[in-house]
C-alpha cells in the first residue's frame, strides 16, 4: 500500500463509504432505466433521452467508484443483495407520471450527495486527494443535473431568489 501513502486504519472507512456509494448508483442506475423505458406522455422525447444519459453517466460513475475501491487495494461489494442492503436508493416502481418520476429522481440525487459528503468527509481525514477529487467532481456534476431537472418541472411564471446586488442596482 506504500504507493498510495495513506494509513491503511484511515483507508477503511473510505472504502466502507464508497461502497455505500457504489450501491446507491446500481440502485439509482436501474431506477433511471426503468424510467427511461416507462415514461410516456407529452414530455416523452425529452425524459426518455434524458433518462437514457443519466443512465449511461451513472454506469460510467459506478465503474469509476469500484475502480476506486480496486485502488485503494479493496474489494468493492458486487452482489445485488448487498447493494439492497446497503444502498439508502430504496427501489420503486416505474409506473409514473412523468412528473413524478423527475421528482422520484431528485430524491434519488439528494440521497446520493449525502453520501458523497460522507465520502468526502472521510476521504480528507485520510489525506486521499484520489477520492477527493473524483467524487467533488461527481457532486458538481450531479448538483447542475439536479437544477436543470428541478428547472424542467416548475411553472414559467416561477422565478428564482434575487441577488442582493441587483437589488441594489
Amino acid at each position: 500500500m506504500n504507493y498510495l501513502n495513506m494509513n491503511e486504519k484511515k483507508i477503511e472507512p473510505i472504502v466502507a463509504e464508497l461502497n455505500l456509494l457504489l450501491a446507491d448508483y446500481h440502485i439509482y442506475y436501474q431506477k433511471l432505466r426503468g424510467f427511461h423505458w416507462n415514461v410516456t406522455g407529452r414530455n416523452f422525447f425529452d425524459l426518455h433521452s434524458k433518462y437514457e444519459e443519466l443512465y449511461n453517466d451513472a454506469k460510467v460513475k459506478i465503474d469509476e467508484i469500484a475502480e476506486r475501491i480496486l485502488t485503494l487495494r479493496y474489494h468493492p461489494i458486487s452482489t445485488l443483495k448487498s447493494y439492497l442492503q446497503a444502498s439508502s436508493i430504496k427501489e420503486t416502481s416505474s409506473l409514473k407520471t412523468d412528473v413524478e418520476m423527475v421528482d422520484e429522481t431528485l430524491r434519488d440525487h439528494a440521497e446520493i450527495l449525502k453520501q458523497m459528503n460522507r465520502v468526502m468527509a472521510v476521504a480528507d481525514t485520510a489525506g486521499d486527494e484520489g477520492t477527493l477529487d473524483m467524487i467533488g467532481a461527481y457532486v458538481g456534476q450531479l448538483e447542475k443535473i439536479s437544477w436543470m431537472l428541478d428547472a424542467w418541472r416548475k411553472d414559467t411564471t416561477d422565478q428564482l431568489k434575487h441577488s442582493t446586488l441587483e437589488a441594489t442596482a
